[in-house]
């Protein structure tokens, strides 16, 4: 989340960047983002009980209450969107608002019910670099939706991969996942290489659009010819280790694709 909103900051910054408003943009960031994922394992105890992944957490663990664990998350959440609107702006408060609520209260219980929450879930976790933009003065426009749809569509591969490694786990949890209902794999694999594939050509939108240059261009199809190679490889059969490459390319992917923006932006 800090690194997606560091780069949207710098990227939104056309008059070069306040490193201070920066800095302020990410501590009321990473309040938002830590209370967030405070609730949601708040919410979801009882499922990490049941998964091998998750069940040493503090919750289910036993370490912490739920009492404690919700009066913290509440206490950081409120202090992190109070933050942002009274040292950054208001509409990125707003933006760190509605990160929390679609994933507290629209992502988390949704895993439960169906296998559409992944695309769901993506959109709080694509918010951040739209929250780093605004943060930095940048106008909500179609550069800045560009940002959120790489995001967004990035998300889907990474998340499928992962869901597949831990099919079992996310079975015993009770989680509806697309993995828990494909037995053989590859229509998850199918999923991962259609969002991959979206991926390019919406990766290639912020020079399109005169954000970043000619560099990042021809990087960014790089990137994403191999992340939809590589998914592309679950269709044929979705094995654990196939699936690993999967994971390991997207979060490689991700740091090099905002390293080339960052590298090569349209000042």
């Amino acid at each position: 989340m800090l690194l997606t909103a560091a780069a949207g900051f710098y990227l939104g910054s056309r008059d070069g960047v306040d490193v201070g408003l920066l800095v302020r943009t990410l501590i009321g960031v990473a309040l938002v983002a830590a209370g967030t994922n405070a609730f949601n394992q708040v919410r979801e105890r009882d499922v990490d009980a049941r998964m091998r992944r998750t069940e040493r957490r503090p919750l289910p663990s036993g370490r912490l209450t739920p009492r404690a664990a919700a009066l913290f998350a509440g206490v950081i959440s409120v202090a992190g969107v109070l933050y942002l609107a009274l040292e950054v702006n208001l509409l990125t408060a707003g933006l760190a608002a509605l990160t929390l609520a679609s994933y507290v209260l629209l992502y988390t219980p949704l895993k439960r019910k169906t296998s559409l929450n992944t695309l769901i879930g993506a959109v709080p976790g694509a918010l951040p670099i739209v929250g780093g933009w605004t943060a930095a003065g940048g106008a909500i426009g179609p550069a800045v939706a560009a940002l959120f749809w790489i995001l967004f569509l990035w998300q889907l591969p990474h998340f499928l991969a992962l869901a597949w490694i831990y099919r079992e786990d996310y079975r015993r949890g009770g989680l509806a996942m697309l993995s828990v209902s494909d037995p053989d794999g590859r229509h998850t694999g199918r999923m991962a290489l259609l969002y991959a594939m979206a991926l390019v050509p919406v990766s290639l939108l912020p020079t399109l659009l005169g954000v970043t240059g000619a560099l990042y261009f021809f990087g960014a199809l790089a990137l994403g010819l191999a992340y939809a190679g590589v998914s592309g490889t679950m269709t044929r059969a979705a094995t654990t280790a196939r699936a690993w490459r999967v994971f390991l390319v997207s979060i490689v992917y991700l740091p090099a694709l905002l390293t080339l923006m960052v590298l090569d932006k349209v000042v």
